[in-house]
């Protein structure tokens, strides 16, 4: 589930990285149209990406559950820091990210 969770956030922040407001709030500048569309892809991905972690470890029935639970807290936690702590979201997502492989490892 560890894994799910840090690919949902990355997901999540990936695909709040593709709006002009946000992007330029946390990297000083905006987007252009291609990283845009690149960030809304690779947020996408990763979404799917963590829909297939947590289905492969316990199955279609509980995978579902445990998924939406894992995407309600990482949409949760950055909706909390975005407006108090937009540096350490973004922080957090790279963190989760460099760490999904090592994750992916332990989870088998």
């Amino acid at each position: 589930m560890l894994l799910a969770l840090m690919l949902c956030y990355g997901g999540f922040t990936a695909l709040c990285l593709s709006m002009d407001r946000h992007h330029t709030d946390l990297l000083g500048q905006k987007p252009s149209a291609r990283r845009r569309h690149g960030m809304k892809i690779a947020g996408w991905i990763l979404l799917a990406l963590s829909l297939w972690a947590a289905v492969s470890k316990t199955g279609w029935s509980l995978g579902l559950v445990e998924w939406s639970a894992v995407l309600m807290l990482s949409a949760l936690v950055l909706v909390l820091l975005m407006p108090y702590r937009p540096r350490l979201a973004l922080s957090l997502a790279g963190l989760s990210l460099l760490a999904s492989p090592v994750a992916a490892l332990a989870q088998q």
